[in-house]
């Protein structure tokens, strides 16, 4: 059996592990939650970490916390900021819809951190030290502090991250375009043949895709960054803390981690709703549909060796099959979408917890803690997916030149670039009759002699029509 020591908070005594830095709040949320029985992402208590040491500076500089243990607290909550303290932070996701439990765990950890620099023991309460509510938690309330963590984690992650690999996503992309732009295929709209289109405009299209990509999660990070609730305390009227606190808290954050925080200009919206994370979210979907699309197309494209379409050679980086030897399969691709799935999921979560009804109710949302959650996972598969597949798809992809030639030359669509001179209807009965006689469009108008070989060649330059004319 472990040790455990006693420990109190306003509710009565609480057995907590002996070694743990957490205290009474904390050991509550423990045994009142086994419900997903994985903590919070690893993100949103470092968030914290920066929080807390961002309101004790402002605190200091305002002349309301006493240097002494201003300073125990701001390298107590480094220590969290680091990811050194993560162990101490076991408050399960589904707890409060608030985010209290994890709010007074990031409390009472950094209490204990900042008594036992002080001399004072690693506890959460010690005389003439730092205490969870009174010091750690001074002008704040887990309803300001909770959604102002959520909104550091979301930043860093999109810009650190999300926003990074996109870019390089598009570049890769762009790269395969630029290679490959003179390399001419069949265009497909409907899944049937359409006219020719280079394989450099697909992947130009492709890369523009991810550009898009790109600035939304550039969007995602803004909206992280600005509406920052800190200051509104309980309900976004700032009960108990300095009118200069949220201002400080943003520009400690803004100096500290590279990253322009703004205060919510109107604090009310800010904690009653989570509008916000529903539009940033809305991008990281957008994103997410954007990958599907280059994914899927990539596979089909890429579908045989013999009996698909065979215009890509996707590289070979594992067996496809238990059962058919020599199999290989489209495996990074369905790792794309299978992301995009789940992307997708997590923005229905996402809006289902800023509803009103269902999280925000009157002035406080109550589904932070999943909402959190779902968003940094989503952020977190885009960007690890799309590194992937750039590093072990996009770099060792090519182009099947023979297959492509193939099958444009068999393609009846190509006989629209006929049409300006002998007429849509008739070029309509031309490619019924190649297709009924299994002729190509060129060998058809070439035995019906209905113009000089000359210009025929002229007009079934492949190329040429995927570039404007006169």
């Amino acid at each position: 059996m472990s040790k455990t020591r006693t420990e109190r908070d306003t509710m009565g005594e609480m057995e907590v592990p002996e070694d743990a830095l957490y205290g009474a709040s904390t050991a509550r949320a423990v045994e009142n939650f086994p419900i997903a029985n994985r903590p919070l992402p690893p993100a949103v208590i470092h968030a914290f970490g920066h929080l807390k040491a961002a309101c004790a500076q402002a605190n200091l500089d305002l002349g309301k916390l006493e240097p002494r243990l201003a300073e125990a607290i701001i390298a107590a909550s480094n220590l969290v900021s680091e990811g050194a303290q993560d162990r101490h932070f076991p408050v399960d996701v589904y707890q409060t819809g608030s985010g209290t439990s994890t709010n007074m765990n990031a409390n009472e950890v950094i209490a204990a951190l900042a008594n036992e620099k002080l001399g004072l023991g690693a506890t959460t309460k010690a005389e003439g030290g730092v205490h969870p509510n009174d010091h750690v938690n001074m002008g704040q309330s887990s309803n300001d502090t909770f959604p102002t963590a959520m909104h550091i984690a979301g930043a860093i992650a999109t810009q650190k991250n999300l926003t990074p690999a996109l870019e390089k996503l598009a570049k890769a992309l762009g790269r395969k375009a630029e290679k490959w732009d003179d390399l001419v295929k069949i265009g497909r709209t409907h899944l049937m043949d359409a006219t020719p289109i280079r394989v450099g405009q697909v992947f130009a299209g492709y890369s523009q895709q991810a550009q898009h990509g790109f600035f939304s999660a550039k969007f995602a990070t803004d909206c992280m960054r600005k509406n920052v609730e800190i200051g509104g305390t309980a309900v976004g009227t700032g009960i108990n803390t300095h009118p200069e606190f949220a201002k400080k808290v943003c520009q400690s954050l803004t100096k500290s981690l590279g990253i322009e925080f703004v205060e919510a200009a109107v604090h009310t919206e800010a904690q009653a709703a989570k509008d916000v994370f529903v539009v940033a979210h809305g991008h990281l979907k957008s994103i997410a549909v954007s990958l599907s699309k280059i994914a899927n197309d990539i596979r089909h494209l890429g579908s045989g060796p013999r009996c698909g379409i065979g215009e890509l050679v996707l590289p070979a980086i594992q067996p496809g099959s238990s059962i058919m030897p020599g199999k290989v399969n489209p495996v990074l691709c369905e790792s794309v979408m299978q992301v995009a799935c789940r992307v997708i999921g997590n923005d229905a979560t996402v809006t289902m917890a800023g509803m009103g009804g269902v999280g925000s109710l009157f002035e406080l949302n109550v589904a932070m803690p999943v909402m959190i959650d779902a968003f940094l996972e989503s952020v977190s598969l885009l960007a690890n997916v799309s590194n992937v597949f750039v590093d072990k798809l996009l770099k060792k992809l090519e182009v099947n030149e023979d297959r492509c030639q193939e099958l444009i030359d068999a393609s009846l669509m190509t006989i629209t670039a006929l049409a300006p001179e002998i007429g849509y209807e008739k070029c309509a009965a031309l490619a019924k009759q190649a297709h009924k006689e299994g002729k190509t469009i060129k060998q058809l108008i070439g035995e019906l002699k209905l113009m000089p070989a000359e210009r025929l060649e002229e007009l079934m330059n492949y190329d040429a029509m995927t570039r404007p004319s006169v």
